[in-house]
């Protein structure tokens, strides 16, 4: 009988070794399915992250400000009845192209004429406020780029706006 004993127990633990086995490998398997996830993962996060990185070092880099004219300096009587007061005004267009600056220079009696004829029309409540400022530099760039024919007017920068 102890000899029964002794045999059933070699069989009992082959039997729990094999059950630890089995666990051992799921876990083994887990275990790299989870590396191989990561691995892939991160893998394909630097690949897509290189590839932008690449398409923006390739790309030239754009220049902060294209061609710029500069009128001369504009001083005029605003349109309020209350009060007499003055603007002057310092501007510079960026253009569209270099071409452009040459097209400006000899329309120049032209640009201040349109130039006077926008601002000679606006009072202090038009321009005491940002968004005042604002619309004059579009409605002053929407006038001119009607007359230009080599190239437009991409922004126009006050560089001295002083109303009295």
């Amino acid at each position: 009988m102890a000899k029964d004993v002794e045999k059933n127990k070699p069989e009992e633990q082959s039997a729990e070794s094999g059950k630890e086995e089995k666990k051992g490998s799921k876990l083994k398997w887990i275990i790299i399915g989870i590396v191989v996830v990561l691995v892939l993962g991160g893998g394909g996060a630097y690949f897509f992250l290189n590839k932008s990185a690449n398409k923006e070092a390739q790309a030239p880099p754009k220049p902060p400000i294209g061609a710029v004219w500069a009128p001369d300096v504009f001083i005029i009587n605003l349109a309020d009845a209350d009060a007499d007061r003055y603007l002057k005004v310092i501007m510079n267009f960026e253009l569209s192209d270099p071409l452009a600056v040459a097209e400006l220079d000899v329309m120049k009696p032209k640009v201040r004429d349109m130039v006077l004829s926008v601002l000679t029309v606006k009072g202090i409540k038009d321009l005491n406020n940002f968004e005042g400022k604002q619309r004059l530099k579009e409605e002053i760039a929407m006038r001119l780029n009607n007359h230009m024919t080599k190239g437009k007017i991409v922004q126009v920068y006050f560089t001295d706006f002083v109303i009295q």
